[in-house]
């Protein structure tokens, strides 16, 4: 997935002119953010967990060496391969590399973010490797042109019912279905031959387990267990470093927020906990296990300002109850990681200067940290890419003529108050008797889409005199 991200305002507009979408997205409040309200309330102290969760991601984070020292020894000593990319381009080479050692024609594939950073896809099918994606979301982005997801939990939220059925009629070249239950079991019959003939599954890690050298992965759809068990010769996992977690307990307490947070389920419908390739006494599982652990801008955020960033769980709570991704979805960030945490992640791993965009698209309302179930301080976050990019010289340069302006005024009282007070009184003979602004030069952002309120003709000094004096 190329990065786009320095497109988000036109792809906003045209995101928010798409009636359709506008109805799709709906789904996220009408489900997501009421189910993870109700799930929620389950939890005797939700406050607790939160802060337990903090407190063991960033221990592993602190840490983050040591921890993957333990892990690549436990996962040796159960049979599996541990390897190091320093680039997303680096890992897609692994897996290429291990596909090819053990002569593989096709790879099933459970959802993963990270393998879109890396662009697994593209890469195996240049060596000749026919990648089939399983996730049902994931399935019809991947039929549908490669399309990327929108969403890091429902990648095909921005799809509605007849949009689908569309494409398997088109794709599939069978009847249109239009009932759910149809529509899926006609998917399932379609991926069940490539789930009998794959050679390689390759899944993401929602975590990995330092003290048991174990993969935990997380779906709704148990395609994972066929990705994991079906193919004879290799298991490939591919994760970010700073998913790593210390101990089983850890994951414990992870567990109990992240189906909450991401699908407002109290237990997701499956979870499966990976330890090494098939032994002498199992009766299925692969012959070798990898793990492909990727960096590719990780470490750099480990002791910096932004280095909360690295304990997110992927959840997608943020997105789900943030208005502005509510209104325009994923696919206007221009890259892997949409949303909030796309906004701080993005130019976090390819750069500020390719995403200058992603630091103002938000409101700064702060549903996201309230929401977040490792209180990742997004806002903060998000300000502090907004000071970098001022520093930097990457904002427009009528930012800083107006910012100049302003401060010149702002250190002279006088001549503060007599700019505003007569700039109060333009605007109010500019609003009419509607007392609405319809176009206000240097504001064009605000006025070209909403009318903004004209002010009563009086700077807030005037009226506080007035008021004192009566």
């Amino acid at each position: 997935m190329q990065v786009q991200s320095m497109h988000f305002k036109a792809r906003a507009g045209q995101k928010l002119a798409d009636v359709r979408l506008q109805q799709n997205l709906k789904k996220l409040s009408t489900k997501f953010v009421t189910a993870r309200s109700a799930a929620l309330t389950e939890l005797d102290d939700f406050e607790a967990t939160r802060d337990q969760a903090v407190e063991r991601r960033m221990r592993a984070i602190h840490n983050l060496d040591v921890w993957l020292d333990t892990f690549e020894r436990e996962a040796t000593r159960r049979g599996a391969t541990v390897l190091y990319a320093e680039t997303a381009q680096d890992a897609a080479r692994l897996v290429v590399e291990i596909a090819q050692k053990h002569g593989v024609k096709k790879a099933i594939k459970s959802k993963s973010m990270v393998s879109e950073e890396m662009q697994l896809n593209r890469a195996l099918e240049a060596v000749g490797v026919v990648p089939i994606e399983t996730d049902l979301g994931e399935y019809i982005l991947q039929i549908n042109d490669n399309e990327a997801p929108s969403h890091i939990i429902a990648p095909v939220v921005h799809k509605d019912k007849d949009e689908i059925a569309d494409l398997f009629a088109k794709v599939h070249q069978k009847p249109r279905l239009t009932d759910i239950p149809q529509m899926t079991r006609e998917a399932r019959e379609v991926l069940r031959p490539h789930f009998l003939s794959a050679d390689m599954g390759i899944t993401g890690g929602n975590f990995v387990i330092a003290e048991s050298g174990s993969v935990a992965v997380v779906t709704n759809e148990g395609n994972e267990g066929m990705c994991t068990i079906k193919p004879e010769k290799v298991h490939v996992v591919v994760t970010g470093i700073e998913k790593v977690l210390p101990t089983l307990n850890d994951l414990a307490t992870i567990m109990r927020l992240l189906p909450r947070s991401a699908t407002g389920q109290s237990i997701s419908n499956y979870f499966s906990l990976l330890t090494g390739p098939r032994g002498a006494q199992d009766h299925d599982g692969p012959e070798h296990m990898y793990f492909v652990l990727v960096d590719a801008g990780r470490s750099r955020l480990i002791g910096s300002e932004f280095e909360d960033m690295l304990r997110c769980i992927r959840c997608g709570a943020c997105m789900n109850h943030c208005p502005v991704y509510q209104k325009i979805g994923g696919h206007s960030y221009g890259w892997v990681y949409p949303g909030p945490m796309g906004s701080v992640l993005t130019p976090s791993y390819v750069g500020i200067e390719n995403a200058v965009d992603l630091p103002q698209a938000s409101t700064l309302c702060g549903e996201c940290h309230v929401v977040c179930p490792v209180k990742i301080p997004l806002p903060d976050l998000l300000r502090k890419l907004r000071e970098k990019q001022f520093k930097t010289g990457l904002r427009p340069t009528f930012e800083y003529v107006a910012f100049g302006v302003w401060a010149f005024f702002a250190q002279r009282p006088t001549l503060y108050r007599f700019a505003t007070k007569w700039a109060a009184r333009v605007m109010k003979l500019m609003g009419g008797q509607q007392r609405l602004i319809h176009a206000l030069p240097g504001a064009a952002g605000w006025t070209d889409q909403r009318d903004m309120p004209a002010p009563s003709g009086k700077t807030f000094r005037e009226i506080y005199r007035e008021r004192q004096r009566s």
